[in-house]
């Protein structure tokens, strides 16, 4: 089995393209939801680890994707056979994370405030380990076919 994490700031489209990649048939955990992260103490999500571990070994797919971030990735990627980073420009995000109906996280000042900082803090760590970027500036069908591209090479 191929796992593919899909990472990058919030308000990049991860629930989005986990979404859309489950409507075309594949599997795709969007780590936010079903129980993969819990809220610390300081209000904010973080990964269990161990429960993303167990789902990295299962082998019900030929392929799976996991969309999230978490401070603690890095930990992880061992484990992945690609690191896809996704990416938009700031006005883009602020604009995706005022106007998204899925998820409250952001639309309070000192959240925006905080994946601001995570944006000019994480994202250039996250680059230097990433073995792919997208910029998901574009028409989603675009940034799936870019996606795929990456995790089934020899079918595109």
């Amino acid at each position: 089995m191929r796992r593919i994490l899909l990472t990058g700031m919030s308000g990049v489209g991860k629930s989005t393209v986990a979404t859309r990649l489950n409507e075309l048939g594949y599997k795709a955990v969007d780590t936010s939801y079903g129980g993969f992260s819990m809220v610390d103490e300081n209000g904010y999500q973080r990964w269990d680890l161990d429960r993303i571990r167990q789902l990295l070994t299962e082998q019900d797919a030929d392929i799976l994707f996991v969309a999230g971030t978490d401070e603690q990735q890095g930990l992880l990627y061992p484990e992945f056979d690609d690191v896809i980073l996704l990416n938009a420009p700031r006005d883009v995000l602020v604009e995706r994370l005022a106007a998204r109906r899925n998820n409250p996280f952001g639309k309070r000042p000192e959240e925006l405030a905080k994946i601001l900082s995570d944006l000019a803090t994480y994202e250039p760590m996250i680059r230097l380990s990433a073995t792919h970027e997208i910029d998901t500036n574009k028409p989603l069908d675009r940034v799936i076919d870019e996606i795929l591209s990456v995790a089934l090479p020899d079918q595109t």
